[in-house]
């Protein structure tokens, strides 16, 4: 028996109860292996990323998109990996960061944001500069467990096997 349009509850179209925060950490790799960090005003090294837009933007889309505003590096959508979900809670909200990948032959980051981060600088993996950003460190963790890189406790789920994928539908 069909519900009557009219009267059928607006379950599906109303929004949730905001809960949680959808971000992704881009891992840029050069030609020699080198990982991309910047030099956070507040200190902290942390990777290029941010927030998922709420406009139906996949999260290869925000990735892209951040590491093209944040360091003026420009690659596709396609060539970028989603390798794994990091979830944990701060302020009893939680926190999903999405780790992808991007490997470029070479590249020269810009300051782009001078009032965020103050340098970007290619960095062995077995080199990284402490204190990492917490998220970041929680990315390159997923990324490279056997780096040994400290980082607040987080549920990690690595996704492996699937490439780029398309639009919402």
């Amino acid at each position: 028996m069909s519900a009557d349009p009219v009267t059928a509850p607006a379950r599906n179209t109303r929004p949730p109860v905001a809960q949680a925060a959808l971000g992704v950490g881009v891992i840029v790799e050069d030609g020699q292996g080198r990982i991309l960090l910047g030099r956070h005003h507040s200190g902290t090294w942390e990777l290029p990323g941010g927030k998922v837009d709420a406009t139906h933007e996949s999260i290869a889309a925000a990735a892209a998109r951040e590491l093209r505003e944040e360091t003026g590096l420009v690659v596709d959508e396609a060539s970028v990996e989603i390798i794994a979900m990091v979830h944990d809670v701060i302020g009893g909200i939680n926190r999903i960061s999405m780790a992808a990948v991007v490997r470029l032959a070479s590249g020269d980051p810009e300051v782009t944001e001078p009032h965020l981060i103050s340098a970007w600088r290619w960095t062995a993996p077995e080199e990284l500069p402490a204190p990492l950003f917490d998220p970041s460190a929680q990315i390159l963790a997923a990324w490279r467990p056997e780096l040994g890189i400290t980082h607040p406790p987080a549920h990690m789920l690595r996704i492996t096997g699937c490439g780029p994928i398309g639009p919402a539908v």
